[in-house]
């Protein structure tokens, strides 16, 4: 395994997160404690949940994820062992679909977390996606909506980093980061921090992938120069990636095969391009998957890279890609399909 130093935590993190979402969907809390004995034994100390998991969103298994994920810590004792990251959810069951970013929602959604984690500390916690609207979920433009919102109505800028900062005073998070944000939102956060004298964030967790390198036009660039990196979400593109779904194929169990709300993954454009960059994996005698993981392994503003199993077997593989590098050939035959079909899935 390797791993990449966060320096505001004094904290080294594999460069490869174990990405919980599927449990409480479509694996038991014996699959899940399984996954977390494999992964911790291969390396992969680094593990991310939220606490609207398991993924699609569903009221009544809503924080079953932090809870497996809670009793295989009170199980194993394990937890000085193992860097946590949950987040807190604006989800329409949650707080009465009023979440705000403010110091009672934030403290009253981290007493929850810690509950069902059955621990007294979060590593990061993360704002799972802006309170205001942006171009995230799919969204690829800025609309009129967007650019009508009264940001005066929400939460500041300023009381949501204070209610974080002081959660790290109390000891309850060591650090706090972002999800599913703007290259302004990002920014608007350094800035009020540093302004103030606060912690700012260390992290933040946005989709990275072959089918979609947006976060490179803007974001990389902060990454780098500000010193927050990126945990990268959906690196398989909820497994097309793994071309598991080429020539129309459903496999039985399968994210896409069980729910629909993920489209943007198979649409003409992302078909077109999961397929060239299949030749490419065949051309070069390589695992598809493991290609995919490597590309996202390889980029210097990715701090860790969240990957998903529902099988040991896929896990394990996932977890391999560590030890792939892509040479120069490859990684131009890559390019090349990017050029012709740039993000096709946002």
């Amino acid at each position: 395994m390797r791993y990449e130093r966060l320096p505001q935590l004094d904290t080294n993190v594999s460069k490869i997160c174990l990405g919980t979402m599927t449990w409480g969907q479509q694996n038991t809390e014996n699959d899940a404690h399984a996954q977390m004995d494999l992964a911790l034994d291969l390396g992969v100390n680094f593990w991310d949940t939220a606490e609207m998991y398991p993924s699609p969103p569903d009221k009544d298994k809503q924080g079953t994820t932090e809870c497996f994920m809670g009793s295989w810590l009170a199980k194993t004792g394990r937890r000085d062992e193992v860097v946590i990251a949950s987040k807190i959810s604006p989800m329409s069951f949650l707080r009465g679909g009023q979440t705000r970013f403010n110091k009672d929602h934030i403290q009253s959604a981290i007493d929850d977390n810690l509950k069902r984690l059955q621990t007294d500390y979060i590593d990061i916690y993360q704002l799972h996606w802006p309170e205001r609207q942006a171009n995230f979920f799919g969204n690829r433009g800025y609309d009129d909506q967007m650019s009508a919102q009264d940001l005066s109505q929400l939460t500041p800028f300023l009381e949501t980093i204070s209610a974080l900062n002081d959660e790290i005073k109390q000891g309850r998070i060591r650090a706090y980061g972002l999800s599913n944000d703007t290259a302004w939102g990002v920014m608007r956060y350094l800035w009020e921090a540093e302004k103030n004298n606060l912690i700012a964030p260390i992290t933040i967790q946005n989709p990275y992938s072959l089918l979609n390198r947006l976060y490179e036009v803007g974001l990389a660039e902060i990454s780098h120069r500000e010193n927050i990196g990126l945990l990268a979400y959906s690196p398989l593109g909820f497994g097309v990636l793994s071309g598991k779904y080429l020539n129309g194929k459903r496999p039985k169990g399968a994210r896409l095969s069980l729910y629909d709300r993920y489209d943007r993954y198979i649409n003409e454009e992302a078909k077109r391009a999961t397929q060239a960059y299949a030749k490419i994996a065949q051309d070069f005698d390589l695992d598809m998957a493991q290609m995919a993981l490597a590309f996202v392994n390889s980029k210097p503003f990715v701090t860790s890279n969240i990957i998903g199993a529902t099988t040991l077997d896929q896990l394990k593989s996932n977890i391999d890609s560590i030890n792939l590098n892509l040479s120069d050939e490859v990684l131009a035959a890559i390019e090349s399909v990017h050029q012709k079909i740039p993000n096709p899935s946002p």
